[in-house]
Formats: C-alpha cells, structure tokens, sequence
C-alpha cells in the first residue's frame, strides 16, 4: 500500500451487472428503484393512505428535526466562507494544470437553471406578497401590511433562496469534484466518505449514503417537479381556460417528461447544456421587460432594499430558538432547508460534472455569491413589483394571495402584453423544468452506475421516467392536499441526508488539507 491514503485498488463500475441493456451497480440500483417503484405504487393505489403517511412523515420531521435543519444550514455557509479564505482556496479541481471545461457563462448558466430553476418562478412573486398580506403567518410576527411587513418579507424571502441554498450545493459538490478529479474515486456520493470510510466505502456504509442520496433527490426533484406542472398548469388556465386541475397538470408532467427523455439521450453539450443556455436568455427577456414597463424606478430602489433588508433579517431569520413565529418557521424555513438538501446530490453532483479546471476558491464564491446577488435582482424585479402592487392596491394581489401558483400571471396582468408575457413564462417554466429533470436524470444515473458517466443511454430514461411518475404519485396521492405532499416527501427523505452532509464537511476539509500538504512536499 501506497503512503497515499486515497489509494484504493477499487476501480470505477466494478461492482457493476449488465442485465438487459443496463450497466448498473449491484446493489445500489436495485434497492433504489424497488423502494421508488413501491411508494409509486402504494400512492396510486391507496392515495388516501400515502396522504395520512406522508402527512405524518412531514410533521414528524418537522416537529424532531427543526433544530437540525436551522444548526445545519448555518454550519454550511459558516464551513463555506471558510474555505474561501483559507489556503486550501489555492488548490484546482483536477489538480493544478487542470483548465475548465466550460466557458463561465455556460458554466453559471447551467448550475443556476439545474439549482433554482422552477422554484424561483414559483415562489418570486408568491412569497413576499404572502408574508407581507399574512397568507400563512408573517417572519418574526412581524406587522403585516406595513414598511416593516414589506421590508421582513423582501428579507425573509432572500433568506430562503441566497447564501444557504448554495452553500448546502456549494457542500456537496467541491466533495464530489474534489474526490473524483483530484484522487481518481468514483462520481458518485460515497466516495466523499473515504478519508472517514477507508475501503469500507465500497460496502454497505457506501451503498446506504448512495441510495439515500438517490431517494432525497427524486424526492426533491418530484417537489419541484410538481410545483412547475402547477404553475403551469394555472398560466395555461389563465390564458386559455383549459382547466387547471390534476388531469392538467399529470398532462404537463408526462409531456415535459417526455421532452427531458429525448433530452436526456442528448447528454451533456447536447442536452442540459443548450436548454440552460436558452434558459437563461428568456429569463434575461422577461426580467428586462419587466423592468422596462413595470415600476422602474421602484425596482431599482428596490435592488438596495431587497439587499439591505437580507442582512437586517438573516441573523434573526437563522436563529431556531423561542422563535415567535413557531407556525411560520416550521411552514417555510424548515420545509425550505429540507428541500434544498434533498436537491443536494443532484445540483452537487451536477456541479461538480461541469466544474473541473476551477479553483476551490472560485468554485465557492461562484456558486455562492454570484447565484445570490441574481437572485436579488430577480426577487427585486419579480416579488417588488408584485409588493408595490399590493401596497397601491393594485390587481388581485393587492387583496392577498388566492393561489400561489397563480401569483406571477396575476402580477404580469397588470403589466402591458400580459398575454404575451405570461405566455413567456409559461414557456420559462416548462424548459426549467426539462433542464431539472434531465440534469436529474444524469446525476441519478451516475450514482446507480457506481459513479460512471458513460452508462448506456437507457439508464437516463428509466431515471427520467421515475421523476415524472414520482412528481405524478405525489400530486395524484396528495389529493385536495398535494403541495403539502409535495412538501413532506422533500422534508421526510431530506432530515436523514441533513446528518450525511454535515459529515462530508468534515471529510471534505480533510482531504482539502492532505492536498495542499502533498502539494507542499512535492514542491520542497
């Protein structure tokens, strides 16, 4: 044995079977797609009895495992801005003549659209005109409908989706990238475990992180999943009267399902790639638009707001103790953090496939700084002008929210072109969607391949399958309460994957330090 401790006579894909077509890893597929099959098949046969149990998963994790998710999620942007100043920041993802694979604006295009897609056009506009009408509680019990309710509600929603999200993404996947280009071990979850694990990496600890893994990202992807066909479902409605019920929306998940198999069997450059790309030149389009002839003056005073008002709230907003808003905290911020970590493995490991060539530096501050400060333009530009609609009594927001997933067409209808422009979003939304799933799929597909990323084309379709018929069980078993099954299905697989992660800190920063060691010796 090599003094190296990352040496390993484990070779990429060789617990692997070839079964039908297939290249899997023996057992990790396997156990995967039974337990997912299973709970397809228990929702759609017995919905009211996946209602009851997603119910109680969702309140047992909530009401055990707060105080787990609000330590966590603070440890990971504390772990993260440590890494930037340390000097460990100096070394380079696939070792220090490595050189990026994709150019910065594709490489940004793609982690953003995979990273926050769909969730952004859901909740932009819904969210700060919740908290500051009172929909379900107000941040810190905050008066609402006041400076102060706007003020804590532009906060509050920077505080869900700025530094957090990104530094859980940030987490997982300098773990992967690290692990996979700078000491040759498998693509997938497990082998951010070795410097703790050893060989035992390759058993049964390794197989139980990876199928966690696999279950917190179908889970959070079928979350988002759901959340888009809504939304879609609700502009498509809007404009044209179809009916925004389930049969819709089960329509809109099969259709954008099919779209992301023939996208999926693309791969990368083909695929994701491209649909990030055009992703991001519709969004620029909207965005400008509604700059253009919405209240201008107001979004750009709102840009310093929404920015002030995330530093004067994300200290209280990160503290779990007495909380005075208990139903608030545990509705949004719980339910928040357990989705982003549910989606972890997935944007992580979507990351780190796009990442090599990248500094550990520029790694975390791209991926933590350069998301946020988006975000705050798009919070500013999307939920300010729906808050200065609902402070002047404008349009049907001014009265509260009557359905989230109709809150942004009910913003643009107050603007010029609201056909054209809701149309747009509709059309924003369904290729967030297709980028989600197919990026999805490539991930999963990696980790039940035993960390390969050349397994036949067939793998990626029966993963992109799975999410669509995930997101379909879970709005169909939802019934009258599908978000709140949704919900539960990202918090309940996203409270054991919290303890997972929280050592891959740990694991992570020591093999940072035996690099940056070797590195040393080897130049002396």
């Amino acid at each position: 044995m090599s003094s190296n401790p990352y040496d390993t006579d484990y070779e990429i894909g060789q617990d692997n079977v070839q079964v039908m077509g297939l290249d899997v890893h023996n057992p990790v597929f396997a156990i995967s797609a039974v337990l997912i099959v299973g709970f397809i098949l228990f929702a759609i046969l017995f919905p009211g009895d996946a209602e009851t149990a997603l119910g109680g998963a969702k309140a047992w994790s909530i009401g055990h495992g707060d105080w787990l998710f609000m330590i966590a999620g603070n440890i990971f942007v504390l772990f993260c801005l440590l890494l930037v100043v340390h000097p460990v920041g100096k070394l380079r993802l696939g070792g220090q003549k490595a050189t990026p694979e994709f150019s910065t604006h594709s490489w940004f295009a793609m982690l953003f659209a995979a990273g926050m897609g769909i969730g952004l056009m859901f909740w932009s506009v819904a969210e700060p005109v919740a908290y500051y009408t009172d929909w379900y509680g107000t941040p810190l019990n905050v008066e609402p409908r006041t400076p102060e309710g706007a003020r804590a509600a532009l906060g509050a929603t920077m505080y869900h989706w700025g530094l957090h999200p990104w530094a859980i993404y940030a987490v997982v996947g300098l773990s992967l990238a690290f692990f996979t280009y700078n000491k040759g071990l498998p693509l997938t979850i497990r082998s951010a475990f070795y410097p703790i694990l050893g060989e035992r990496t390759w058993g049964w600890m390794g197989h139980i992180i990876d199928i966690l893994a696999v279950l917190a990202t179908i889970f959070g992807l079928a979350t988002s999943l759901g959340l888009g066909s809504a939304q879609a479902a609700s502009g498509l409605d809007y404009l044209f009267g179809i009916g925004a019920g389930l049969p819709t929306q089960i329509a809109i998940i099969i259709l954008v399902t099919l779209i992301a198999i023939y996208s999926v069997s693309r791969g990368l450059d083909g695929g994701v790639k491209l649909l990030s790309n055009i992703n991001m030149i519709i969004a620029a389009v909207l965005i400008a638009f509604v700059i253009v002839v919405g209240p201008t003056l107001a979004i750009f005073k709102g840009i310093g707001t929404t920015a002030l008002s995330y530093a004067e709230y994300i200290l209280p907003l990160s503290n779990w103790i007495d909380r005075p808003d208990e139903s608030w905290f545990h509705g949004w911020t719980v339910f928040y953090w357990a989705w982003w970590i549910s989606w972890s493995p997935f944007v992580g490991m979507f990351i780190a496939r796009v990442s090599r060539g990248r500094t550990v530096r520029e790694f975390v501050i791209a991926v933590l700084l350069v998301p946020t400060l988006v975000t705050i333009l798009w919070m500013s530009v999307f939920g300010g002008t729906a808050l200065e609609q609902a402070v002047n009594g404008v349009g049907s927001l001014a009265g509260g929210i009557d359905s989230v997933s109709l809150a942004m067409f009910q913003m643009l209808d107050n603007l010029p072109l609201s056909g054209v422009t809701s149309f747009i979003a509709i059309i924003l939304v369904l290729v967030f969607f297709v980028t989600s799933s197919d990026s999805g799929s490539l991930v999963i597909d990696s980790i039940t391949a035993g960390g390969k990323v050349d397994a036949p084309i067939s793998q990626r379709v029966f993963w992109a399958a799975m999410e669509g018929l995930i997101a379909g069980a879970l709005l169909y078993g939802g019934g009258s309460a599908a978000l709140g099954s949704l919900q539960a299905g990202a918090i309940a697989t996203g409270l054991p994957f919290t303890l997972v992660l929280l050592v891959m800190c740990y694991s992570l920063f020591r093999g940072l330090l035996w690099e940056k060691q070797e590195l040393s010796l080897n130049a002396n």
